[in-house]
C-alpha cells in the first residue's frame, strides 16, 4: 500500500477575461484583495477563438492571466472557484448589471511542474469533482519540455499563444518549490 502524503503546493492562476479594459483592471485588484499578492501578469490578447460567451458578455472580449505569490495546497480549487464567482457577482452587481450576466469572468486553476488544472462549475466526461458543486479537469499537460494538450483542452488553451506566460508561471512555481524544504511527494519525470 502506498504512503499518504499531502500534496505538493501548486501555483494559482486565475484567468479573466472582458470587454472593458478597465473592469479587467478593477477585477485583478479584487483578487489581489481576495487571494493575496499578484506576482506575475500576463499581456493582454484577444479572447477569438470562441464566440460562446458574446450573448452574455458581448463583443471583442479581452483575455489576460494573472498568478499569486504564495503557493496553495490544491485542495483549496473548489473554495477558491466559489471566491471567483463571488468577484464575478460583486463586479455585476456594483455595475447595475443583471445577476444573470457576467462582466468579468474570472476562471481559477493552479499550475504544477506536471500540469495545469482548471475549476468549473460544468461536470463532462473528462471532469471530476472536487467537492462545494465544482469540477476540475487537467486543461494541459507538460511533456518533453512544453505543454500539450489533451483531446478536451479548449482552443485558446490547446493553441501556443498563452503557453509562454503559463511556462514563465511553471518556472517562478519551480524557483518557489527549491526554496521550501523537500517532501517526499513526486512529480512526473518530466518535471
Amino acid at each position: 500500500m502506498g504512503a499518504i502524503r499531502p500534496p505538493r503546493k501548486a501555483k494559482l492562476i486565475c484567468g479573466l477575461f472582458s470587454n472593458d479594459v478597465d473592469l479587467l483592471r478593477r477585477a485583478r485588484q479584487l483578487l489581489a484583495r481576495r487571494l493575496g499578492e499578484i506576482d506575475t501578469e500576463s499581456e493582454l490578447w484577444p479572447f477569438d477563438t470562441t464566440d460562446y460567451y458574446e450573448p452574455e458578455m458581448g463583443p471583442d472580449l479581452q483575455r489576460m492571466f494573472v498568478s499569486f505569490a504564495s503557493l496553495i495546497d490544491p485542495g483549496q480549487l473548489a473554495h477558491i472557484k466559489h471566491e471567483t464567482n463571488d468577484l464575478e457577482a460583486a463586479i455585476c452587481h456594483d455595475m447595475g448589471a443583471p445577476p444573470e450576466f457576467r462582466l468579468v469572468n474570472l476562471d481559477p486553476g493552479y499550475i504544477t511542474l506536471s500540469k495545469l488544472v482548471l475549476a468549473t462549475t460544468k461536470d463532462y466526461s473528462h471532469r471530476i469533482y472536487i467537492g462545494q458543486g465544482m469540477y476540475a479537469e487537467s486543461t494541459l499537460h507538460w511533456q518533453s519540455g512544453a505543454w500539450q494538450a489533451w483531446p478536451w483542452t479548449y482552443p485558446d488553451f490547446a493553441g501556443e499563444r498563452y503557453h509562454g506566460f503559463l511556462t514563465q508561471v511553471r518556472e517562478r512555481l519551480r524557483e518557489q518549490l527549491s526554496e521550501v524544504p523537500a517532501c517526499d511527494t513526486k512529480e512526473a519525470p518530466d518535471a
